[in-house]
């Protein structure tokens, strides 16, 4: 939220920022607190509102910019990062290296992004002719114990996987330790590939090979779209963020 805040600041408007923790009851809490503070205008990032509960944020205030989220009757205030091209490209890259037992450990599939990211793996692997099996499939979840049982599942599951793509970079980091607890090298004996390109994923060992999370672009870019809002003018929102892999050292030609 800071690129957010550095842009609104220099227009002399400040920030409020509250937290719904994942929770139905405190985002709609928050959202009603920060309204009874009659701010100017809102930036919404929701895991659990519905799509006709962010209709009725915007019918009742305008300038409301609503993040991660593609909601057809509210569009122009929509932004979100092309979660299925990620999920794409992280696949890709791993299957352009020869791996064929390439294996997904998603994030918590209750979630769109999560479902949207694995729609991308599924893409990939049919433009290569590679069948979709669910075995090859492990929920992961976004505390540390929950992602290194699930990538012991994964590995216990098939030892002929040679590849994972990672649904965020802690579970990559995961993979790492449950592959060091069996002998196993990243990059020669099993292939990584992480998302978002969180600061440990630069220095790690070997360098994590990610699909880069364009955050600086979207906290701009909503502050500037809600701008445009309250003051009424005409802004070109970018309603789709493009994501970019991040090529290090974690992903070798399959032996």
């Amino acid at each position: 939220m800071h690129h957010a805040e550095n842009t609104v600041r220099q227009n002399n408007i400040h920030l409020i920022v509250t937290s719904g923790q994942e929770s139905h009851t405190k985002e709609q809490d928050s959202i009603n607190f920060l309204r009874s503070k009659q701010v100017d205008g809102l930036i919404v990032h929701s895991d659990t509102l519905s799509d006709d509960e962010l209709i009725d944020v915007v019918e009742r205030q305008n300038a409301t910019i609503v993040l991660n989220r593609h909601i057809p009757e509210i569009a122009n205030h929509c932004i979100l990062i092309d979660n299925d091209l990620r999920g794409y490209l992280a696949t890709k890259h791993l299957l352009e290296h020869g791996h064929s037992k390439v294996a997904c450990i998603t994030g918590q599939l209750s979630k769109g992004d999560s479902r949207d990211r694995l729609q991308g793996y599924r893409n990939a692997l049919a433009e290569f002719g590679i069948a979709y099996d669910t075995n090859l499939i492990v929920e992961g979840r976004f505390d540390h114990q929950g992602n290194h049982e699930a990538a012991r599942r994964l590995l216990d599951r098939d030892p002929q996987i040679t590849a994972i793509f990672c649904q965020n970079d802690n579970i990559a980091l995961a993979v790492y330790d449950v592959a060091a607890e069996r002998g196993f090298a990243i990059g020669d004996d099993l292939s990584v590939v992480g998302f978002d390109n969180d600061t440990h994923s630069q220095h790690i060992r070997p360098r994590l090979t990610t699909v880069n999370f364009p955050v600086m672009e979207m906290g701009c870019e909503a502050a500037k779209g809600v701008l445009a809002l309250v003051n009424k003018q005409n802004y070109p929102l970018k309603h789709k963020l493009t994501p970019e892999l991040v090529v290090r050292d974690s992903v070798k030609a399959c032996q």
